[in-house]
């Protein structure tokens, strides 16, 4: 059973690895070593270990929205009917069985959840309202905030 992330003690070629990686997920282990100055082996070893710990989550290939035919991204604001245990998880279960949500946060403040998601034009993002969101169980309220240019983005921590 894997230890809390949050346990781990990162040095500074732990920092050093988890930078390069970020920046370039496909590097050689070859590549990432001579980057950090570290020998091959010993550089398979730390990315093993940070992986092993739950400190590298998982290996991802980032999609172009747009590649796709995906040219909108909406940020949907939900407001739940009531916050009681069985209906917070009812709603999130099915926001974990719906594919189209990219994201779902639950919130502090004056609303309850933050979800992400990604559509081709106007009617797919309507389509997605009435057909998605609004049958998600026990949403009162949405309000969704349509990007129109995104400024910065990155999947990138500082380490």
């Amino acid at each position: 059973m894997r230890n809390d992330p949050a346990d781990v003690k990162l040095d500074s070629i732990d920092r050093a690895i988890l930078a390069e990686l970020q920046a370039q997920g496909r590097l050689s282990n070859q590549e990432l070593a001579q980057r950090v100055h570290l020998s091959a082996s010993a550089c398979l070893r730390r990315v093993k270990a940070l992986e092993d710990s739950g400190v590298i989550a998982q290996y991802v290939a980032l999609v172009n929205p747009r590649a796709v035919g995906k040219h909108g991204i909406s940020y949907t604001i939900i407001n739940l009917e009531t916050m009681s245990t069985p209906l917070l998880q009812a709603f999130e279960q099915a926001v974990r069985d719906e594919p189209e949500v990219l994201d779902c946060f639950y919130v502090a403040g004056s609303n309850d959840y933050l979800i992400r998601f990604a559509y081709r034009d106007a009617e797919d993002l309507e389509r997605f309202h009435a057909d998605v969101l609004m049958r998600l169980p026990n949403v009162a309220r949405t309000n969704s905030l349509l990007v129109l240019r995104t400024v910065k983005k990155t999947t990138a921590l500082p380490v």
